[in-house]
This record gives C-alpha cells, sequence and structure tokens, in this order.
C-alpha cells in the first residue's frame, strides 16, 4: 500500500493512475486523493479518479468527495464527464442537477449530453425534466436514453414525450417508449436492410 500511496507522487502519468487503482482495490483511497487527482491530475488520473470515487468511503466521502465529482462535470475531459455524471447519478445527487442540465443541452459531446441525461432520469429531480424532454430532439444515442430517463418523472409532460417518442425514427427509441407506455412494440428490431437508427 506504501507502494501504491508514494506512486501517486510518480512523475509519469500512468504510474499515477496505476497507483490511484490500487489504492482503490486495497480499499485504501481517500476523498482527498480523489480530490487532489480531480484537481491537479492528468486526464487519465482524472478518469480513474472519478471511476474509484463510488467506492470510497470515510471522512469526505458525502461532502469534500461528492462536491469534487459534481464539479468534475464541467470537466474538459469527456470521459471524466461522464464517468462523474455516473456517479451523481449512483449518488441521487441532486445538487448536481443545475451542472447535469446544462451538460445534457449544451455539451458538445454526445456521450457525455447522453450520460447526463441518464442521470438526470436516475435522480428524478422535476427541475431536471426539461433538460430530458430537450433531448428528445437530440441524436439517437441521446433520445433513446432520455426516453428511459422519463421514467424517472412523475408529470403530466412525459406521456406527450414518451406518445411522440413512439413515433420516432430510430427503432429503438419507438420499442423503449412503448415499453414504458405498457403497449407492444410493432417490431423487436430494425427493418430488412435497415442496421439502425439515423445520424
Amino acid at each position: 500500500m506504501a507502494l501504491a500511496r508514494r506512486g501517486l507522487g510518480d512523475p509519469d502519468a500512468g504510474v499515477q493512475a496505476a497507483a490511484l487503482g490500487a489504492l482503490a482495490r486495497l480499499g485504501a483511497l481517500t476523498a482527498a486523493d480523489v480530490v487532489v487527482a480531480l484537481s491537479a491530475g492528468t486526464p487519465p488520473l482524472r478518469r480513474r479518479a472519478v471511476e474509484a470515487a463510488l467506492d470510497v468511503g470515510g471522512p469526505g466521502s458525502r461532502s469534500t468527495l461528492v462536491r469534487a465529482v459534481t464539479g468534475a462535470l464541467e470537466d474538459p475531459d469527456p470521459l471524466v464527464v461522464v464517468g462523474a455524471a455516473w456517479f451523481v447519478a449512483e449518488r441521487r445527487h441532486r445538487p448536481a442537477v443545475p451542472l447535469l442540465a446544462a451538460t445534457a443541452t449544451g455539451h458538445a459531446d454526445a456521450r457525455c449530453r447522453e450520460a447526463a441525461v441518464a442521470a438526470l432520469g436516475a435522480i428524478g429531480d422535476p427541475a431536471g425534466l426539461p433538460a430530458v424532454l430537450g433531448a428528445s430532439g437530440d441524436k439517437p444515442t441521446v433520445r433513446r436514453r432520455a426516453t428511459v430517463a422519463l421514467a424517472g418523472f412523475d408529470d403530466p409532460r412525459v406521456e406527450p414525450a414518451l406518445r411522440a417518442a413512439a413515433v420516432d425514427r430510430d427503432w429503438q427509441v419507438r420499442q423503449a417508449a412503448l415499453e414504458l407506455l405498457d403497449e407492444a412494440p410493432d417490431e423487436r428490431g430494425p427493418r430488412r436492410g435497415q442496421v439502425g437508427g439515423d445520424d
């Protein structure tokens, strides 16, 4: 464990990431370790930090750690953003909703928008619903995630949105909507010659 902790200070980014992962596996990673990695680490280290954050306990794990990972929703690295969205979704962290909504509606990377929409659905805060509804006009992968995320909200706007998704151009969006509406999908897969949804 001492060797792994020394590795966090190694000048090589790969060694730092490996050391952080080793500390996580040993159950020795602290909230402070994650906070430092997110604030000063290289992209590989920040990615590893958000991945490992869910398993961190002890002092700061419900306060400083959560704040730091929520802040990582604004990280310049898309994979860090995706990991941060997963973390706040698992923690059902409502204070993250404004940042998640901004990510879902304005991030340049579709992976980040998709992850943010999924997190908004998992948290189910009413303030996140407009962003999820707005994602219905995004790329197919984001629309699919938005359709599923609608299940997390109790709001009169949900059923009309599902009805609209049930006639979406993408068959997976349609299928998800129909399943949530408890109606039999008209098709279980793409039509012959159709590889997938639209781009």
